[in-house]
C-alpha cells in the first residue's frame, strides 16, 4: 500500500521526477522523467541511465551527507538544447527523490538581457567617449582655437544626438513591448496613415534625390489600429528606404486589400514599402528584426541607424496581430510588406 501511494505521489509531481532506492536503482519514475530518460528507465542502476557528472556528483553527495543538493542538467532534444534545474532531496536511508524543473525559458530571458544590456552599454559607450573627449580638448588644447571648437561642437551635438535617439528608440521599445499583448480596436484609415507619413518624408526623399510613389487603395480603407503606432511603422519603413535606396530611384508605397485569407487572418490589408537600393543578402533577412542587428553597422550609423527600428516595427505589427514580410536580393531592391487583419 505504502509503495503504491508512494508511486502515486512520484507520478503526481508536475514535472519530471524519480526516485532511486537503496540498492543504487531507479524505482518510480514519472511519465514526464521516462519521456526524458528513456522508458526503460525503472530498474536499471542510476550510473548507467543518468551520465552527467554534475547530476551524478550531486546524487553521490546527497546520498552521502543527507543535505539536499542542487545541480543542472542540459538534455538536447532536436529543438536544441532544454536546461533543468535538478534538486536531489534525501529520503529515507540512502535513497533520493530527483526533481527536475525546466528553465529553458528563464535562461534564454536571462540570456536576452546580459545582451540587451552589454549591446545598449556598447552603442551609449561610443558617444560616451566622443564626447569626453572632445569636451577634455575643448577645455584645454583647443580653448582658445575658434575653429577647432565650431568644428568639435559640431561633432558633439551629432553624436549627442544620436544618443538620444537611441535613448528614445529604448523607451518607444519598451513602451511597445508592454501594451503588445493588448490589441487596438479603434478603426484607423490605413491609406490616409501612408499618405500622412508619405507627406512628412518628402522632403527627405527631394533631398536624397529620391522620388516618393503612393499607389494602389485610394481608401478611406479601415482597419483596428493605434494610428500612432502605425505611423512610426510607416515612417520608418518609408525613412528606410529613403536612405538605403539609390539617389535618383523610386521609393515606391503599395496598399492592397486581399479578401482570400491567404495569410490565415481573414480579409487583410497589406502595405509594402519597395526601394531600389543595394538589396540585401538573404543570409541576413531572419534576423534584421533582432535589436542592435545591422548588416553594415558602420553605414547604419552613419545614416543615424540605432539598430532598433525593425525591431520596434515587428512587436508594434505583433500587437496588431498582424504579419511582416521582407524580401530582398542582393542588387535588386527591398521590399517590406506590412499585413493587417481588416478586423
Amino acid at each position: 500500500m505504502e509503495s503504491t501511494l508512494f508511486s502515486e505521489i512520484v507520478d503526481g509531481i508536475p514535472v519530471a521526477a524519480l526516485f532511486i532506492g537503496d540498492e543504487d536503482r531507479i524505482t518510480n519514475a514519472n511519465a514526464a522523467a521516462r519521456m526524458l530518460f528513456g522508458e526503460g528507465l525503472v530498474g536499471r542502476h542510476y550510473i548507467i541511465s543518468m551520465r552527467h557528472p554534475g547530476l551524478l556528483d550531486a546524487i553521490e553527495g546527497t546520498r552521502r551527507h543527507r543535505q539536499t543538493s542542487r545541480t543542472r542538467y542540459i538534455a538536447t532534444r532536436a529543438s536544441g538544447e532544454v536546461t533543468y534545474r535538478v534538486t536531489v532531496s534525501p529520503i529515507a536511508n540512502t535513497s533520493v527523490l530527483c526533481v527536475f524543473e525546466d528553465i529553458t525559458e528563464q535562461e534564454q530571458a536571462g540570456l536576452m538581457r546580459r545582451d540587451f544590456v552589454a549591446n545598449v552599454s556598447h552603442e551609449l559607450r561610443t558617444p560616451l567617449t566622443s564626447l569626453l573627449g572632445f569636451i577634455e580638448t575643448l577645455q584645454g588644447a583647443a580653448r582658445d582655437d575658434a575653429v577647432a571648437r565650431g568644428r568639435f561642437l559640431e561633432i558633439m551635438a551629432r553624436e549627442a544626438e544620436r544618443m538620444n535617439r537611441l535613448v528614445r528608440d529604448l523607451l518607444s521599445l519598451s513602451r511597445v513591448e508592454s501594451e503588445e499583448r493588448v490589441r487596438p480596436r479603434t478603426s484607423t484609415d490605413i491609406v490616409a496613415l501612408v499618405n500622412t507619413a508619405a507627406t512628412a518624408l518628402r522632403p527627405t526623399a527631394e533631398q536624397s534625390r529620391v522620388v516618393l510613389e503612393v499607389v494602389g487603395e485610394e481608401g478611406p480603407l479601415n482597419v483596428p489600429a493605434d494610428s500612432d503606432q502605425m505611423m512610426q511603422v510607416f515612417q520608418n519603413l518609408i525613412e528606410n528606404a529613403i536612405k538605403y535606396g539609390a539617389a535618383g530611384s523610386c521609393v515606391t508605397i503599395s496598399v492592397t486589400r486581399d479578401n482570400s485569407n491567404t495569410q490565415r487572418l481573414g480579409p487583410t490589408v497589406s502595405i509594402a514599402v519597395k526601394d531600389e537600393g543595394d538589396g540585401i543578402d538573404p543570409i541576413h533577412i531572419p534576423r534584421l528584426t533582432e535589436r542592435f542587428y545591422r548588416v553594415d553597422n558602420h553605414r547604419s550609423r552613419e545614416m543615424g541607424g540605432t539598430g532598433l527600428g525593425l525591431a520596434i516595427v515587428k512587436h508594434i505589427i505583433n500587437r496588431h496581430r498582424g504579419r511582416f514580410r521582407i524580401e530582398s536580393r542582393k542588387g535588386e531592391g527591398s521590399t517590406f510588406t506590412v499585413i493587417l487583419p481588416q478586423s
